[in-house]
């Protein structure tokens, strides 16, 4: 449950939090499922401790990961036109929900095109890291002192379930949602997931209403799999940071250098994988959870899927969730593209 009277509050920001016992208690949960499984799993969702949310910003700078670049790109050199899709009045009233804002700087670009049109702006940024929320969401309002904005420090469906809750979808007539979805974190879901968490979005929206998705398409793994698997070393250490996580908050006795960071292509589903691999037969123990989690040499800890797309995709989840797909952009490569969703 959110914390709504111990939220940090001010008269420009309030950030609201999941419940920290909640929060705890469902790492535990997920983690012993997770490694009790077969084969084993880790949500992709806990990367993203204080130390996990630097390391990614540090990925995103990477050569090879170009999904950051290449959004850029298209938002930087599309951005009127961006905002010109939306359909949005002069001096209207804009909510702008962000899910997984981390550091927010592609955000800027659309927040200062609406702030130009003298939009009455909500900024209202979802991310399950509370430090990167509270960091990035200073720094905006050191950059814009008139925006407003409500953080929700939690997982994304916890969050928009918060905002349907708070009359998000019933709200004043002339008031707009948009939601953005940067980077390639939808193909962090698989195709039913996908449409579910898509449909938590549609929840909190009206006719007319629109969803900004960045999403990874297909390509040549040449091209992949370095972007999962850099030559310095920071998407393994990112990835092994799960294990340090674990070893911190579950009493764990993770060895880190008995696991080695792999990233495979898998061509039939159509989507990046990264595996943890246990380099030979182990026990570990986990004193917070009371379990011993046994591993055979070279089994897998399986920790994220990043699933690519094309435009029939695109089309099929739009569809398929109460959207319609009204228009692309793509990088100069077409390695990724920018998409708006129109709740239909």
């Amino acid at each position: 449950m959110f914390t709504i009277g111990g939220a940090n509050q001010s008269d420009s920001l309030t950030i609201y939090r999941l419940d920290p016992g909640e929060s705890q208690a469902s790492f535990a949960q997920d983690v012993l499922a997770g490694l009790t499984s077969a084969p084993k799993t880790l949500l992709p969702k806990y990367f993203y401790d204080e130390l996990g949310s630097r390391l990614f910003e540090a990925i995103c700078c990477l050569p090879e990961y170009y999904v950051t670049r290449d959004e850029n790109e298209i938002v930087a050199g599309n951005i009127g036109e961006i905002v010109d899709e939306l359909a949005i009045p002069d001096k209207a009233s804009v909510q702008l929900i962000e899910l997984g804002s981390g550091s927010a700087e592609k955000t800027r670009l659309i927040i200062e095109a609406f702030l130009q049109r003298d939009t009455d702006l909500h900024y209202l940024p979802i991310d399950i890291s509370s430090s990167s929320l509270e960091r990035s969401s200073e720094d905006l309002l050191h950059a814009y002192p008139g925006l407003r904005i409500s953080g929700y420090a939690a997982d994304y469906y916890s969050a928009l379930r918060a905002l349907r809750g708070a009359g998000a979808h019933d709200r004043r007539g002339d008031t707009r949602t948009v939601v953005l979805f940067f980077g390639s974190s939808i193909g962090n879901l698989d195709p039913v997931e996908s449409r579910e968490l898509l449909g938590e979005i549609r929840a909190v929206l009206r006719p007319g209403d629109v969803l900004l998705l960045g999403a990874d398409l297909k390509k040549s793994a040449a091209i992949l799999i370095p972007a999962y698997d850099d030559a310095l070393g920071v998407t393994a250490a990112f990835n092994l940071n799960l294990l340090v996580r674990i070893n911190r908050e579950l009493g764990g006795n993770f060895d880190l250098g008995k696991f080695e960071h792999r990233a495979v292509y898998n061509e039939e589903h159509g989507r990046m994988e990264m595996h943890l691999f246990s380099r030979e037969a182990q026990t570990v123990r986990l004193r917070g959870v009371n379990a011993e989690v046994n591993f055979e040499r070279g089994e897998s800890i399986h920790t994220e899927n990043s699933y690519k797309f094309s435009l029939e995709d695109l089309r099929g989840l739009a569809d398929d969730t109460g959207f319609h797909l009204k228009k692309t952009w793509f990088d100069g490569n077409r390695h990724f593209s920018f998409n708006v969703f129109s709740a239909a």
